[in-house]
């Protein structure tokens, strides 16, 4: 929402944002054929008669696309339609070889749908809203296009297509105009890929083109019934880029409101470098896509057996998790959005709490420690070879004071690499914790003995040199005296 002033009256503006969202779903093989569907491989080789449109061929549904697109629809909170139909939208584009996609019209296959988005406020309160998703729809995805050679004005002096995407499953998801900012638009389309992450229907990689966001945005003085001129912005290639493509959308929309230039219905372009939107095309009507039923396909027919048992089989989803983790485990919304945003990590977050850890200390080495080294390794907690059981076992060799929290924080790059018990590793190192007090107030009378100058400036008032004292105690005993026992032995020979 934005603020602008023209002459000497101020006008509040709001945008109106809606996000079309296209999942690749995890399918083996395409949507009616059996090329594969493996990203990667070399242009053109994952192709067949049927993806290529080639004369006299006929498509069939993959089973598996219908399962995928009803698991999500239902995760959506929508309605499954127990009857919907396929439909030719007319699409002449070269990357596109039938001239024609087959996709669905006025019978989806879910409608009526919402889901919630928490926003975390910079006290770590979080902001809360729903937003409505008008459809979720199946349909098949196009080629690629790659763009080569340069040419002053038209930026490339050649095109080349790569088929081997055309006829992968897309679920296409369609929300209500509910959004009002970039950052709601940005976690909007993060919750989505958290759903269809958690679902496993999509892998959700935008760096991969597995989940594409297009955004239709257009802007109205605050109280204004009727929306303003529609826009829709393509090529975000990651959150981020949504959130900023929109802020400057909207400003751009203002802008051109207050100095009376007329906004068109188009498509544009975000364009990273300059950080701006381009036009790209005048925007198509439904009517210009020509929709007619889709003759070589018969309905879609959900039975209620089916979508009992597909409902049956659906996963706590992030939403839930995340009521849950602030209701029942007393978690910060901070925590809970750390933990809940990849499911593998909400996994092994739960199965170390099985296991016997402390929950507020669970939640500290997993968002830490953990998650440090799994973006630094660039790998996934699934591949690292700590357990979750090793990582609660090594929880309570802390709590139980068997070894220092210093010491655990050496020791965890061995055990996500290596994997073991971490009471065996202690053992075989010989790091157990010195907690022997007479033991220590020996070492500690050591240290002192050792450093009189320091001493002598201690008692003189510098009383922060007992960290320099508790750093001596620490590297004479390898870092295995117990630190509260050592501040306070220590404390009370500094008093004498």
């Amino acid at each position: 929402m934005s603020m602008t002033a023209t002459a000497n009256v101020k006008t509040e503006y709001e945008a109106i944002i809606g996000l079309e969202t296209h999942c690749q779903l995890n399918t083996e093989t395409k949507i009616f054929s059996n090329s594969s569907t493996k990203f990667g491989a070399d242009p053109n080789m994952n192709i067949d008669p049927i993806c290529m449109g080639l004369p006299g061929v006929l498509p069939v549904l993959n089973e598996k696309v219908l399962e995928y697109a009803v698991k999500a629809g239902l995760a959506l909170n929508c309605a499954i339609a127990p009857y919907s139909k396929f439909d030719r939208k007319q699409y002449f584009y070269p990357d596109l070889p039938k001239n024609y996609q087959i996709s669905q019209y006025d019978l989806p296959i879910a409608i009526n749908g919402h889901l919630e988005i928490e926003i975390v406020d910079e006290d770590g309160s979080a902001t809360r809203k729903t937003i409505g998703i008008t459809r979720l729809h199946i349909e098949e995805d196009a080629g690629k296009l790659v763009h080569g050679g340069s040419d002053r004005l038209s930026g490339s002096t050649y095109s080349m297509v790569d088929y081997n995407r055309a006829g992968i499953a897309l679920a296409e998801i369609v929300s209500e105009p509910d959004i009002r900012s970039g950052q709601e638009a940005a976690e909007y389309a993060q919750e989505v890929r958290r759903i269809v992450r958690y679902l496993g229907v999509s892998d959700g990689n935008m760096q991969e083109g597995s989940l594409r966001c297009d955004v239709n945005i257009s802007v109205r003085p605050v109280g204004q019934k009727e929306f303003g001129t529609k826009v829709e912005i393509k090529n975000m290639n990651s959150f981020s880029a949504i959130q900023r493509a929109i802020d400057h959308e909207i400003e751009r929309q203002i802008k051109a409101i207050e100095t009376r230039e007329k906004i068109v219905q188009e498509t544009r372009l975000w364009e990273e470098g300059s950080q701006r939107t381009i036009s790209m095309r005048k925007k198509e009507g439904a009517s210009d896509y020509r929709y007619f039923p889709e003759p070589d396909l018969p309905p879609i027919q959900v039975s209620a057996e089916q979508l009992k048992t597909w409902k049956s089989q659906l996963p706590e989803l992030p939403v839930e998790k995340r009521h849950r983790y602030e209701s029942e485990l007393g978690l910060s919304p901070y925590d809970t959005r750390i933990l809940t945003d990849d499911h593998p990590i909400s996994e092994y977050f739960e199965a170390t709490i099985a296991a016997g850890a402390n929950i507020k200390q669970a939640v500290n080495w997993i968002i830490g420690d953990i998650t440090a080294h799994l973006k630094n390794e660039k790998c996934s907690v699934t591949e690292v070879a700590l357990k979750p059981e090793g990582l609660a076992e090594l929880i309570g060799l802390i709590e139980s004071g068997t070894i220092s929290g210093k010491i655990a924080k050496d020791l965890l790059p061995e055990l996500l690499t290596q994997g073991g018990s971490p009471k065996a590793l202690v053992e075989i190192k010989g790091l157990i914790q010195l907690s022997d007090p007479k033991a220590l107030a020996e070492i500690i009378d050591q240290v002192l003995v050792e450093n009189p100058k320091e001493l002598e400036q201690y008692h003189a008032g510098k009383t922060k040199l007992q960290g320099f004292f508790v750093g001596q105690i620490m590297k004479k005993t390898g870092g295995r005296a117990d630190p509260k026992l050592t501040n306070q032995l220590l404390g009370e020979k500094l008093k004498k």
